[in-house]
């Protein structure tokens, strides 16, 4: 069954509607929003008929499009959907989508062979194999890092939507540390993924700053169409994660030379998976191999360090030594504790 690009979009957007849980949906709402987002994509001004928006209804309650969206009318006058964790993004492609992917694919590949398209790689890789999988044909012939128990993932395409068009949003929220979520207003800049957990970079309406927020952390958000979007001046977030490992940064925070020494056992790792885009190697004599990276300093970058545990030896800064140095300390009191309960335990049974 062909499907349009206006009908697309109407499916799209009633979709994001009955997905948010903050307000009820009744027929007259899903109508006028369909057609705001007609407006606001193709500069349709003719709006969208009633009959429109309900065989739009009844065609995502069947099987045609593969949807089976279980839409269901609450007393006798809200839309909604039984399951609140449906959408019909997460519904599978049917057998001549696959066929229609494939062809994009092969034509892909054949673009990838230019230089230009040389960053595709991966997403085809990504692309392709999928496809494979979902017709069965063949197994697993790719195993790419991921871990389908994170959480937040389902947002990417809400909130991408939201950075694209520069809306503002009302998230609510629940950091690790917070007895319980708050609501808040938020102006989205940017979405980044880090070891496979993935941040929305925006700024509070009323904190000063850039924030990261965990989208893992996300309880519910929806745009706020009647809330002036403000962007953040004097920033360049194409490059203002340039000069850091992971999200954490303050717009005080500058790059500092950050020396590392490696045993030699472990620096080709290093070297042939560089910790970041500025590594460079200084030094290599029989027993250890020295980098250095132009980074700031922060809590990702730590955690980077310590994850190399005996194989590797801060040189510079003092401040970045002096961290490494307490958490090891802290981390070898832990197993200190254990040794001694472990020694009283052993008294106790020989006595």
């Amino acid at each position: 069954m062909a499907i349009n690009k206006l009908a697309l979009i109407r499916y799209k957007t009633i979709d994001d509607c009955l997905r948010n849980r903050f307000r009820k949906w009744t027929l007259d709402d899903l109508i006028e929003k369909v057609a705001e987002t007609l407006y606001e994509l193709e500069g349709i001004t003719s709006g969208v008929s009633k009959r429109t928006i309900q065989a739009d209804i009844q065609l995502m309650r069947s099987d045609k499009l593969g949807y089976n969206a279980p839409i269901v009318v609450k007393d006798k006058r809200f839309y909604a959907y039984e399951d609140p964790g449906f959408s019909i993004t997460k519904a599978p492609i049917n057998h001549a989508d696959v066929d229609k992917m494939k062809e994009i694919v092969g034509v892909l590949k054949q673009f990838n062979a230019f230089n230009y398209f040389d960053e595709m790689s991966d997403m085809i890789a990504r692309l392709e194999n999928n496809l494979y999988k979902s017709t069965k044909q063949t197994g697993n012939n790719i195993q790419l890092e991921s871990n389908k128990l994170v959480k937040g993932l389902e947002c990417i395409p809400s909130l991408y939507q939201a950075v694209l068009n520069k809306r503002s949003l009302l998230i609510e929220y629940k950091s690790f540390k917070a007895q319980q979520a708050q609501q808040s207003i938020y102006y989205p800049y940017l979405l980044k993924e880090y070891r496979n957990r993935w941040f929305l970079i925006c700024k509070a309406k009323k904190r000063a700053g850039i924030l990261n927020l965990a989208l893992d952390r996300i309880i519910e958000f929806q745009e706020l169409p009647n809330e002036n979007f403000v962007a953040y001046e004097g920033v360049d977030f194409d490059r203002y994660y340039d000069d850091l490992i992971g999200v954490t940064k303050s717009e005080k925070d500058r790059p500092q030379k950050v020396i590392l020494e490696f045993t030699n056992d472990h620096a080709p790792y290093v070297i042939t998976k560089p910790l970041h885009t500025s590594q460079v190697v200084l030094n290599k004599n029989a027993g250890t191999t020295t980098i250095r990276i132009d980074v700031v300093l922060n809590y990702e970058l730590e955690r980077e360090i310590l994850g190399f545990g005996e194989c590797v030896k801060v040189r510079s800064p003092r401040l970045l030594i002096a961290k490494i140095k307490r958490r090891l300390e802290q981390t070898y009191k832990q197993y200190e504790a254990i040794g001694e309960q472990e020694a009283e335990r052993l008294k106790i049974i020989n006595s």
